[in-house]
């Protein structure tokens, strides 16, 4: 097919950089010839090391792959495709009215096709989810790409390095351990707060990040020495989902097989669940854990229930002074009492051209706040406009037109809707500005009640009669309840949008003008996800202003929301420990979790970036900004919010200062990084040389005494409870994350081997190192076990002796007596980001199940993945319907090589008095590849002993 006539294209670019064999050599191509060792699954029949589905495949072996496959034509190059038009004539009738999400999995279903993993059931069965807009079929998919940030994606370059050195004991070939798919980890998540309001913040803190990480950052050099198809973007580049968005992403992924160019949807998964924010641009891409991330990359397919698609029908347009912040903290409440986790949510609608892709990706970013797989807007215009801006080679932008018109994957505002599952309505003009908290990204706070929030939450601390109380510091101010001790422009939600940080800017020009400063207890940081942001706010002028009132630079990651703020400063930290203050943080993130902004911060509030500016102007989020004023102007007259703020239209004539030029300057040297990170040192080696004395990578045990044979399943006897915990425990609650104290398990370890306090760094710096992970799993300072009333952080009881210990401590102690372990909560076990540790630590402490009401989607697999049974409460059935003290012993039965997946185990409650509680527990495996991976200890163990058979 030819290219679409009539319409002017963007002269043709220069291609993208990729990392060649050889790090230190840097070299122009195209992103279809990213370093490949073998071509994907899709391009050869053979396939007989997959595993085989149980049920009888009705129709002839590769029925649609070998009967769609057509070829198109873009500027005079020639692209094969399996079309999705072609296979509704051959019989899938109602293809063109799926979802464009299910239009993708389609896609991937008959262009992987193998009679194996992939039969014609699985194809048919896409088409007949229209009966009942649902399916309890498992499929097989498999996506592009994998896309890491170094948090997590440390521990799985650690794993790929174990899993090495674990097949060459085993005798087999260690470079059989390589990534199939294309890898790209962008360092972006190791960036602390340090300095702040200063020149050179970004500097200093950049330097810092470079000393603390310096092993980390050798061990990922080796990584892109020692593995093909894997590229390292490295530090102080941008925030890996924008990265994402302004460059990496293709939306139409080509590749070249056997001389053959093929063409066919960008679809990835990411070892951060915001990983969804490239749905804006019309990729499917979603969150999966470390663990699974892994699996993808050794060409192990994701298995997943074809899934239930929410449509959101956008109506309207936003009203002045409203921003896309606003808009998608009201789409997380929205969805969120709707009711969507597990679900794919598709976003359609006559509001949808009301929206550009920076809105959109806002709004995708924040799936897993709404508790969606994914957020997902169709290609359009706008998506060929955003891709024009970024810089995209004209060729990409034009085969994006002609291949999404092909396949009906192109939206436009005339077409007939997709068939949903469910359709939810949201009209764009009935939104007011808002904020979210202050323990909740959905608990959504119209700005006119923050006060009131807040005045709820000290009464749930029980110090509402303190409100008004000054305490004195060493400082020249008072600290109050309520006051806002940081304000963080932060990355990830909101700087893939100019709008919101240019109207950030705007604000802080007004307040300057008006002779505003901010409060001098509050800790102000700006940390954008882009250096393409920084470009167009000292193209504008508006950093300086942003510079004015304690917004300067403080480095390209992410910083306070992940816990990354660094420390408070010494009059503000130690008036609020030694009162023990409620104290407030208001920042643009996108998670707001106890513990998780800054151990000595109560209240989180999720906001825009202007009016994260505006509360450090107030100093305190006991206010009323649509009423109370923010402070005087020099004649000592009240200033308001709305004298301050910025009109639509002033906006928009700032952010049409951003040219496509700054996006190219930007990624020209994506990946040659600084010098420091140049003039490292790193040796050539097949398998990696392990650092004993190395505080920061260690040699994992979890191939320790791994045999070629599976040791067979056995039910697990006489265990004891190690916590007890009730609704909505997080990933952040369990897996180690933020800073680590001198007192902890961990800190104690690193105290041991030398580490001073000030390097103890972070424990998501310190993931590569499983001594310091499995002492921090469960040691969140406000996790709270029910073993302990009213006891907050990481202790539990140890049975029979009573003691209370760190829970690091008594599972050591369990471990010692050879008593395995047990974890009891409520509703919606590990919800939160995909956290790899929050399972791996788990394994490590002892835990052989989890017994909840019900699990989070990513977090029940990385259970299976290593190994941990997840078990589920029959509906109506709770721990304090069973009266579980901590104090029982546990025995489950029905575990043999022969379990199926969704089958019962039984589960024999001993109770301290004597008395015996026996019931059924749903196991949550819940496929067939899952159950593989739980019979051979976990995911990485089946990759190995399945590469050795080989």
């Amino acid at each position: 097919m030819k290219k679409m006539p009539g319409k002017e294209r963007i002269k043709k670019k220069h291609a993208p950089t990729a990392i060649s064999s050889n790090p230190d050599q840097i070299e122009e191509a195209s992103q279809e010839s990213f370093p490949a060792s073998d071509p994907p699954a899709w391009a050869s029949h053979e396939h007989s090391h997959h595993e085989v589905k149980p049920h009888a495949d009705i129709f002839s072996p590769l029925e649609f792959k070998e009967k769609t496959r057509e070829t198109l034509w873009v500027n005079g190059v020639e692209y094969h495709y399996f079309s999705l038009p072609a296979a509704e004539k051959m019989g899938l009738e109602g293809v063109s009215k799926l979802p464009f999400t299910l239009k993708i999995l389609l896609e991937n279903l008959i262009r992987h096709e193998d009679g194996l993993t992939v039969n014609t059931q699985d194809i048919h069965a896409m088409v007949e989810w229209l009966q009942h807009k649902k399916s309890d079929r498992e499929i097989s998919y498999r996506p592009s790409r994998v896309l890491m940030q170094d948090f997590t994606g440390v521990p799985a370059v650690v794993d790929l390095a174990a899993m090495r050195s674990a097949i060459k004991k085993l005798g087999g070939d260690p470079e059989r351990i390589n990534p199939l798919s294309a890898v790209d980890l962008i360092i972006d998540h190791s960036i602390q707060v340090d300095e702040f309001i200063t020149p050179k913040a970004f500097e200093v803190n950049a330097t810092r990040e470079m000393e603390r990480n310096y092993e980390r950052y050798e061990f990922l050099r080796w990584g892109q020495k020692a593995f093909q198809n894997f590229r390292v973007v490295p530090p102080d580049i941008g925030i890996c989902h924008q990265v994402n968005l302004e460059y990496l992403a293709k939306v139409i992924w080509n590749q070249k097989i056997d001389s053959k160019n093929y063409a066919y949807p960008d679809t990835l998964v990411g070892t951060d669940s915001h990983t969804t924010m490239i749905n804006g641009l019309g990729v499917l891409g979603w969150g999966v854990g470390g663990i699974e991330a892994e699996a993808a990359m050794l060409g192990q397919p994701v298995s997943m229930l074809i899934p239930e698609v929410i449509g959101l029908r956008l109506l309207g347009q936003l009203r002045e002074g409203v921003t896309a912040t606003d808009l998608v903290l009201t789409v997380t409440h929205l969805l969120r009492q709707k009711g969507v986790v597990g679900k794919f949510v598709e976003f359609f609608g006559p509001g949808l051209q009301e929206l550009s892709v920076a809105d959109r990706a806002t709004i995708g970013n924040m799936a897993p706040e709404y508790g969606a797989t994914c957020g997902f807007f169709p290609i359009d215009e706008s998506t060929l406009d955003y891709l024009r801006l970024s810089g995209r080679d004209s060729q990409t932008i034009d085969l994006v037109e002609t291949y999404a018109k092909t396949q009906g994957l192109w939206h436009h505002a005339t077409q007939p809707d997709p068939e949903f599952s469910e359709i939810v309505t949201l009209d764009l003009a009935s939104i007011y500005p808002c904020l979210a908290g202050p323990k909740r990204p959905q608990d959504r706070v119209e700005l006119s009640q923050l006060n009131n929030a807040f005045n709820t939450l000290l009464a749930e601390n029980h110090r509402e009669a303190e409100k008004a109380q000054a305490y004195p510091t060493a400082a020249s101010y008072s600290l109050h309840h309520g006051d806002v001790v940081i304000a963080a422009i932060t990355s990830c939600t909101n700087t893939s949008n100019p709008d919101v940080l240019i109207a950030a800017g705007l604000l802080a020009k007004k307040a300057v003008a008006k002779g505003l400063v901010r409060k001098p207890w509050v800790k102000t940081s700006f940390a954008p996800g882009s250096q393409v942001v920084t470009r167009y706010l000292q193209k504008t002028n508006l950093q300086h202003y942003l510079d004015q009132l304690g917004f300067s630079l403080v480095g390209y990651g992410c910083t306070t929301c992940i816990g990354n703020s660094g420390p408070l400063p010494e009059p503000v930290a130690k008036t609020v420990a030694e009162n023990d203050l409620v104290v407030s943080a208001v920042l643009s993130g996108n998670r707001n979790f106890e513990g998780r902004i800054h151990p000595q911060v109560k209240a989180n509030w999720l906001a825009s970036p202007p009016l994260v500016v505006a509360f450090a102007l107030a100093g305190t989020a006991t206010i009323d900004l649509t009423q109370d004023p923010l402070g005087t102007d020099s004649a000592g007259d009240p200033v308001y919010l709305k004298d301050i703020w910025p009109t639509n239209s002033e906006i928009a004539r700032e952010a049409a200062t951003i040219t496509e030029n700054m996006f190219e300057e930007t990624y020209a040297g994506i990946f040659l990084g600084s010098d420091a990170w140049q003039a490292m040192n790193i040796p050539e080696s097949k398998t990696y040389e392990w650092q004993p004395d190395s505080t920061y990578i260690q040699h994992p045990p979890f191939f320790k005494d791994m045999q070629a044979m599976p040791e067979e399943i056995r039910d697990i006897s006489g265990a004891r409870v190690l916590a007890v915990f009730g609704d909505n425990i997080t990933t952040d609650h369990i897996s180690p994350a933020g800073s680590i104290k001198a007192d902890s398990p961990a800190g104690k370890y690193l105290l041991s081997k030398g580490v001073a306090v000030k390097d103890f760094n972070s424990y998501g710096s310190r993931r590569g190192n499983h001594e310091v992970m499995m002492r921090g799993t469960f040691a969140n300072v406000r996790i709270k076990n029910e073993m302990l009333p009213g006891v907050e952080g990481g202790f539990t009881k140890h049975i029979p002796s009573n003691d209370v210990l760190s829970i690091y401590d008594a599972a050591m102690r369990y471990q010692e007596d050879h008593v395995p372990l047990i974890i009891i909560a409520g509703k919606e076990y590990g919800t939160g980001s995909s956290r790899d540790w929050a399972a791996k630590g788990a394994k490590l402490l002892g835990i052989k199940a989890v017994i909840a009401e019900s699990f989070e989607r990513i977090h029940r697999s990385n259970l299976i993945g290593m190994g941990i049974l997840p078990l589920e409460l029959p509906k109506g059935t709770t721990r304090k319907t069973l009266g579980i003290t901590g104090a029982e012993i546990i025995n489950l039965t029905g575990l043999t090589q022969e379990m199926k997946p969704g089958m019962v185990v039984r589960a024999g409650i001993q109770h301290e008095d004597g008395t015996l509680t026996e019931i059924n527990l749903l196991a949550r495996i819940d496929t067939l590849n899952e159950l593989k991976y739980y019979q051979n200890g976990g995911i990485l163990c089946y990759m190995i002993r399945e590469l050795l058979k080989r």
